[in-house]
């Protein structure tokens, strides 16, 4: 699964994710995005099972671009244990999202191959999602 390979600080507070992203909400590198339609926290899971869905779908041929990395660390305490203590241990990773930020990006694919295999991602996630097409420069979604 996706995770830092460093981290300055083990552990970080929970924080909040509202609003709209200003920041990796336009397409940037493919010819098809997948883009949020809410705030989330991604687990690492999530990315890489969106991640394997379109590589099952599309075999061969495509360029997938994952835009999003879990480097958000997730603690938690062991079942049956009282309140106080400390911070529990890291569980897991997430990547805290926006509404309107790019998760997947894809290219070299035929319209219908494309947005069949971003749908497919789509079940795979939390969020509700839209599929962004370039055409000529111009974002359609």
């Amino acid at each position: 699964m996706l995770q830092p390979a460093r981290t300055k600080y083990r552990k970080q507070q929970k924080g909040r994710t509202r609003g709209l992203a200003t920041r990796g909400a336009t397409l940037a590198f493919g010819e098809f995005g997948l883009q949020s339609l809410e705030c989330a926290r991604l687990t690492s899971q999530q990315i890489e099972a969106g991640r394997v869905a379109v590589t099952r779908h599309v075999k061969r041929g495509a360029k997938l671009w994952v835009r999003i990395f879990p480097d958000k660390p997730v603690t938690k305490k062991p079942a049956e244990t009282r309140m106080g203590k400390g911070k529990g241990d890291i569980a897991g990773y997430v990547a805290p999202i926006k509404r309107g930020t790019m998760l997947y990006e894809i290219s070299g694919l035929a319209p219908e191959v494309a947005k069949e295999a971003l749908r497919l991602a789509s079940h795979k996630l939390p969020v509700k999602t839209r599929i962004v097409v370039r055409e000529e420069g111009v974002l359609a979604g």
